[in-house]
């Protein structure tokens, strides 16, 4: 696939979750980067997202990406896109995850991803695999968990 004459990425580079303290809850990277550099951009990304105003909007320029966020209760879900990427349908997936999240662990709160960080990294790769939506069914997902957790019952 192309973009204005270079070879696209893929439109999401990295997930975030972040709480309101700054306190990393998960993370996943769909470019290869050192982990000095993601050390740093995750500082950088994180003071820029929590020292924002509420009332801006939740898209920010940053280097050569987009982030998009949304904070939903205490944690900042957090995209890295393309600078060419729609940050609307960005801001869908992000809705679509929380969505999956929040039926799945019943009003999911920030303790629920902390003791089952395995089970939201496991609901994160079915919905978004290579950095690109994979899976836009809510119902697919849930049943793929319900799945998964009577295999290991």
């Amino acid at each position: 696939r192309r973009v204005r004459g270079r070879i696209a990425t893929n439109m999401i580079n990295f997930v975030l979750l972040v709480s309101r303290q700054g306190k990393t809850r998960l993370t996943k990277w769909y470019q290869p980067y050192t982990q000095k550099e993601r050390t740093k951009m995750l500082r950088e990304i994180t003071s820029l997202v929590l020292n924002r105003a509420p009332r801006l909007c939740n898209f920010i320029e940053w280097k050569k990406y987009k982030l998009v966020y949304r904070r939903y209760a205490s944690l900042f879900f957090i995209l890295g896109i393309d600078d060419t990427d729609n940050e609307l349908i960005a801001l869908e997936v992000v809705h679509h995850f929380v969505e999956i999240l929040d039926k799945y662990f019943g009003n999911v709160c920030e303790l629920d991803l902390i003791f089952n960080f395995y089970k939201a990294y496991f609901i994160l790769d079915e919905v978004v695999m290579s950095g690109e939506l994979q899976e836009t069914s809510k119902k697919a997902v849930l049943r793929i968990m319900s799945q998964q957790d009577a295999m290991q019952d």
